[in-house]
């Protein structure tokens, strides 16, 4: 009897054990065939070439293609959407943005739940903006712009790239911070067409990011007055930050890999890790910093973290700013 009843119990736990196996063995295993990355942006940007960056490195360490897929549209939505769409394998990811966070609250009719409808697989990098005025502005420094600006109140134009994007957010969040009154001028076609209109004086301030105005800044040709990270960045060390001068300000972009929600944790787990030691390799690290997207590791908790931290965040400055999508 006892011994029937000792061989029922390791058949028991043999049982048990199957399923921990099986999962082992699926991200033992995993991938076994080509793998896309959804970009919500178009050829030739920072977002697509830190998907390519990440993309090769984790096809040299597991051994299958990790296929780009260029899905712009929709300030990212139409990739979100796809992916959302995909089956839980592992085998469809999406390189996520900080728009992604901002798109929660700006657009009120989404088909998802950024956050409930997608896995956290790893954070890539951060995305520096710089806070740029023409030269002939007269202020040097982030106080004597804000004393400027509200001696000058709706006086002072500001470029952006489009409503709810990157260099809108981060120049209304200055803003409600400071109390300054701006007037607000989108543009199409990222960077370019707001940078040259800021040479020409016909807008007098951008939020731009880092790789996109460093030359101009570093010829005289701009005039930079902070960094919209929370540290000032290696590459203009002798520029402050804006929280240096505005307490708790903080306004930079991110990237990260997330897959559809219900993707297997153990397959979570092995491209978390795999993209954390491409992360902290020096010649990933090199061309990130090269191309003003420095890296952010951390666990997929971590990621997850930042998402929801950020999605509340700008949720609130959307609504402040009774901001709406265009």
């Amino acid at each position: 009897m006892k011994l029937a009843r000792r061989r029922l119990l390791h058949l028991a736990a043999g049982a048990a054990a199957l399923p921990a196996a099986s999962r082992f063995a699926r991200a033992q295993a995993y991938p076994i065939r080509p793998v896309r990355i959804l970009v919500p942006f178009g050829p030739g940007g920072g977002g697509d070439i830190v998907a390519r960056v990440i993309g090769q490195w984790l096809a040299d360490r597991l051994n299958q293609p990790f296929v780009i897929e260029n899905r712009p549209g929709a300030a990212t939505n139409v990739a979100v959407e796809a992916l959302v769409r995909a089956p839980p394998d592992g085998y469809t990811l999406l390189l996520a943005a900080s728009a992604n966070a901002v798109n929660a609250t700006l657009y009120e009719h989404l088909n998802f739940n950024f956050i409930r409808d997608t896995a956290p697989v790893a954070s890539t990098n951060r995305v520096p903006f710089v806070m740029l005025v023409n030269p002939a502005v007269p202020a040097r420094t982030v106080p004597e712009f804000i004393a400027y600006a509200k001696a000058n109140p709706g006086k002072i134009n500001m470029a952006s790239t489009g409503n709810g994007l990157g260099p809108h957010m981060y120049g209304e969040l200055f803003q409600q911070m400071t109390g300054v009154e701006m007037i607000h001028v989108p543009y199409r076609g990222g960077d370019a067409p707001a940078l040259t209109d800021l040479l020409s004086g016909r807008v007098q301030l951008y939020f731009a990011t880092m790789i996109g105005s460093i030359e101009q800044i570093r010829a005289g040709k701009l005039r930079a007055l902070g960094v919209t990270t929370a540290a000032r960045q290696p590459q203009l060390p002798d520029l402050p930050a804006v929280g240096e001068f505005v307490t708790g300000y903080e306004g930079s972009g991110w990237n990260g890999i997330v897959a559809p929600r219900g993707t297997p944790a153990e397959i979570v787990d092995k491209l978390n890790s795999t993209i954390n030691a491409g992360l902290a390799d020096p010649g990933i690290k090199g061309r990130m910093v090269e191309l003003g997207a420095p890296p952010l590791s951390g666990s997929p908790a971590d990621f997850g973290r930042l998402i929801a931290e950020e999605t509340e965040k700008w949720g609130r400055v959307v609504r402040a700013g009774n901001i709406r999508a265009e």
